[in-house]
């Protein structure tokens, strides 16, 4: 049984990439932590989006061959437009995710969890990147219905606990998460995949 996690930084979350028993120091490490039967890898990379995921899918996933895999995408395929002027399109999101899951279902991979990408604003300007991520939302949520895979609503559940806490109290920059928020990530991530 291999558990594969990847996705960007939020998953990466400081793991040696040039050992693939490193699990970094966030949810993908605590989610091994309380799975300790199984093999975890995690292959997260700061930074990444689609497009990226789409070039080293063969090598980072499909290689590994794993029963069980966790795909958390999305988040700077939005920041990008705002830090860079580098957008990705909703549309482009959407074609790059679906071709990653066409190769990924044709591998006969038995298990895909989708974790859908979150904001947690901590600046004001902020409020205003929902109009470009909560379309990508949809896309990954569309996707899951249409490729019958899990689907791992975190946006809400995050924002729910942000409210009676405090955004920075979970993610420091709206983004990356906590010690409390990867707690709490690894928490949902689990709670799903023991139903």
């Amino acid at each position: 049984m291999t558990i594969l996690m990847t996705g960007d930084s939020i998953t990466d979350c400081s793991r040696d990439r040039s050992d693939l028993r490193s699990l970094g120091e966030g949810y993908a490490a605590l989610v091994a932590a309380d799975l300790a039967h199984e093999r975890v890898i995690n292959t997260g990379i700061g930074g990444n989006r689609v497009v990226d995921l789409q070039a080293r899918w063969e090598e980072d996933v499909l290689a590994h061959a794993p029963t069980v895999l966790s795909v958390m995408i999305g988040i700077n395929d939005t920041w990008r437009r705002y830090d860079s002027d580098d957008p990705t399109s909703a549309q482009a999101y959407e074609a790059g995710y679906r071709a990653l899951l066409t190769r990924t279902t044709a591998a006969g991979v038995a298990r895909i969890i989708l974790i859908e990408p979150f904001l947690l604003p901590v600046r004001e300007e902020q409020w205003a990147w929902r109009e470009d991520l909560d379309p990508k939302i949809q896309v990954v949520r569309r996707l899951a219905a249409e490729f019958g895979t899990e689907y791992l609503a975190t946006d809400g559940p995050l924002t729910q606990t942000a409210a009676r806490t405090a955004p920075d109290f979970l993610a420091h920059d709206g983004v990356h998460l906590t010690p409390v928020g990867h707690r709490l990530l690894a928490d949902l991530w689990l709670d799903n995949y023991r139903r």
